[in-house]
């Protein structure tokens, strides 16, 4: 299944950020990347509970033998500590394990977003970024963003994961395609070895 924006607006696919993160990926990781997912998040003004909670990319997928990922972050607008930019825990990606993540809302049947804590060690620092900056993140770096406190200002980014291709064949296998519509016994399987 084709997880893609260009899924939905065909007029997108193969375009430059496309390409270029395409690249870079191969550059950081090895020539066998490709892209696994993308998606628009769009936090609009005056939307405080916008709130995207502490995670690492990582506690979202299956367990495969292989997590090489960069998650390239494009900022559409501005992305400001007013209107949620992404916070990230320096050092968070190189910890031995992942940290505990629970159901943000208490069970996965009513809620895809899952959520961790921070320690008292936790020292999060703010990404704000310009209008066309973007951000590469490793898949352990525990990030997140706070809500859109302006009254004008949206904060939209467009997110593209790449990934080996031997994870994404995988994870295809498994029916997981990063979608909020996979089935629910996908979903919870997420974080178990199979």
């Amino acid at each position: 299944m084709d997880t893609c924006i260009s899924r939905y607006k065909p007029s997108l696919k193969n375009n430059i950020y496309e390409k270029r993160a395409a690249s870079i990926s191969k550059q950081l990781l090895g020539p066998d990347m490709a892209l696994d997912y993308d998606q628009l998040l769009a936090k609009p003004p005056n939307k405080p509970d916008a709130i995207f909670h502490w995670h690492q990319d990582l506690a979202y997928w299956p367990v495969t033998k292989d997590t090489r990922t960069a998650s390239f972050w494009l900022a559409i607008d501005n992305s400001t500590i007013e209107n949620g930019c992404l916070h990230f825990v320096p050092g968070s990606h190189l910890e031995p394990d992942l940290r505990d993540h629970g159901s943000l809302h208490g069970n996965r049947d009513k809620s895809h977003t899952l959520s961790s804590n921070l320690s008292e060690k936790d020292m999060p620092k703010p990404a704000e970024l310009s209008r066309g900056d973007v951000t590469v993140h490793h898949e352990r770096i525990l990030h997140g963003s706070g809500g859109n406190y302006s009254n004008s200002s949206w904060r939209r980014a467009w997110v593209i994961a790449f990934r080996s291709q031997e994870t994404v064949k995988e994870e295809r296998r498994r029916g997981f395609t990063h979608s909020h519509n996979d089935p629910l016994e996908v979903l919870n399987a997420v974080g178990k070895q199979s």
